[in-house]
């Protein structure tokens, strides 16, 4: 990966920051941090002030307003460090050559350090109907102020997509006492989180609340309704089983996709996403990427992987600032993580939670909605992976296990493996080695 160019300079380093997400503002206030003296700029292609996505669901069932999802809700806060920020305004190129960037309507940006933090974009399929009115995304604070519209009490919803994602979305749309029926076109429910015992529980737990969930199947086409028997159901929703469900909404939760559009052309090296090395920086010189559109080390396999979630985001983006500013420093990988709270029901998994054809121990406990699955490496004694639901009781421990890739000994594997619950006695070996 190419490194910055340390040439001197009689100006101030202009360190411009493309998204303002996490990622990107966390970056921006530590170069703040590191180099008081420098130009930052922090870009955004929404007009709101940088917000958090994953306290969209919180503001759809009124726990916070608008101004509850912003990252930062300090008055004047991007003022106050002397960030220039420049909301609504979306990138469309990246010159390297000249160091600057284009946006929509033709102006460019100069940029002695370039943060490349372009997020992702939800999926729409290529479903016949996706684009009628009442089909929304829930991706922005514009989505979601048309979702709280129209998902009122009793109006009859689907929600299409049962992933990370849509399972957060799905319990907002639950408690706004809609009519909702989620349909999902894998086995089981958050298929790429858990296994087919805890993603089963999650379907029990959900229908035991009143939401319908249909696995196992996917959504042909979306028609509007000739006549209904609820005047608000404009939409019909024909399902691969042939039968179709009435609606008054829909929303679309079917993955996300990084943006690398804006830079495809400029010869920067992408995977599924912009690839970086430990240091965050692309293959171009003085150009870095961090968060949902950086495709970097994960920590357990070591192979370059997007993470799309928060808390990786955050990582790349200080990440970034130290190296963008000189300051050396690695980043060690993404470890694969997902803690949902659906419903008053606790689910998470961690690293390698699907195993590597290694041993496992399992605890099922299916009237009570219980379940906790340790992975390990092979036959070792080392921790690489672990699910639970409804078990909350030293839950960060199973990460601090797996994070650390220590051996165990077998006689704590041992104790483990017969009672998986037990796994804060390998987590204090650790500790105390």
């Amino acid at each position: 990966m190419a490194r910055r160019n340390k040439s001197k300079r009689n100006r101030p380093v202009h360190h411009l920051i493309v998204g303002a997400g996490p990622a990107g503002v966390t970056a921006a206030e530590i170069i703040r941090e590191l180099e008081p003296g420098a130009t930052i700029t922090l870009v955004g292609d929404e007009p709101e002030p940088p917000y958090s996505r994953m306290a969209i669901p919180y503001m759809l069932v009124g726990k916070v307003g608008e101004d509850g999802t912003y990252l930062r809700k300090g008055p004047n806060h991007y003022e106050r460090l002397g960030i220039t920020l420049m909301p609504g305004r979306r990138m469309s190129g990246l010159d390297p050559a000249a160091r600057r960037i284009v946006l929509d309507g033709g102006e460019t940006l100069a940029y002695d350090r370039l943060l490349l933090a372009l997020g992702a974009r939800p999926l729409r399929p290529d479903i016949e109907g996706l684009d009628l009115p009442g089909i929304h995304t829930c991706w922005t604070l514009a989505d979601a102020r048309k979702i709280a519209a129209q998902a009122i009490p009793g109006s009859h919803v689907v929600l299409m997509g049962a992933g990370f994602v849509g399972t957060i979305v799905l319990e907002a749309l639950a408690l706004r006492q809609v009519s909702l029926t989620v349909v999902e076109m894998g086995d089981r429910m958050v298929p790429r989180m858990m296994d087919e015992t805890a993603g089963g529980m999650l379907k029990r737990w959900c229908e035991a609340k009143g939401v319908r969930v249909l696995t196992g199947t996917g959504i042909r086409r979306i028609t509007q309704a000739q006549a209904a028997a609820d005047t608000r159901d404009s939409l019909v929703v024909e399902l691969s089983d042939g039968t179709s469900l009435p609606a008054h909404l829909v929303v679309v939760s079917a993955g996300v996709r990084s943006n690398t559009e804006a830079v495809a052309a400029s010869g920067i090296a992408l995977g599924n996403g912009i690839l970086v090395d430990d240091h965050m920086r692309t293959s171009l010189p003085d150009v870095f990427a961090a968060g949902d559109v950086a495709q970097g080390r994960d920590f357990m396999s070591g192979e370059a992987h997007v993470h799309a979630i928060q808390i990786t985001a955050a990582a790349h983006g200080r990440i970034a600032a130290y190296n963008m500013t000189g300051n050396d420093q690695a980043y060690h990988g993404s470890l694969n993580m997902n803690v949902l709270d659906t419903l008053g029901l606790i689910t998470c998994s961690f690293g390698s939670w699907q195993g590597n054809g290694g041993d496992c121990a399992r605890l099922v406990d299916e009237a009570g909605f219980r379940y906790l699955r340790l992975e390990f490496d092979g036959t070792s004694d080392v921790v690489i992976g672990a699910q639970a639901v409804g078990t909350t009781d030293h839950v960060g421990a199973l990460r601090g296990l797996i994070q650390s890739k220590r051996r165990l000994g077998t006689a704590v594997k041992e104790q483990m493996m017969a009672d998986p619950t037990r796994f804060m006695n390998g987590f204090v070996q650790i500790l105390h080695r």
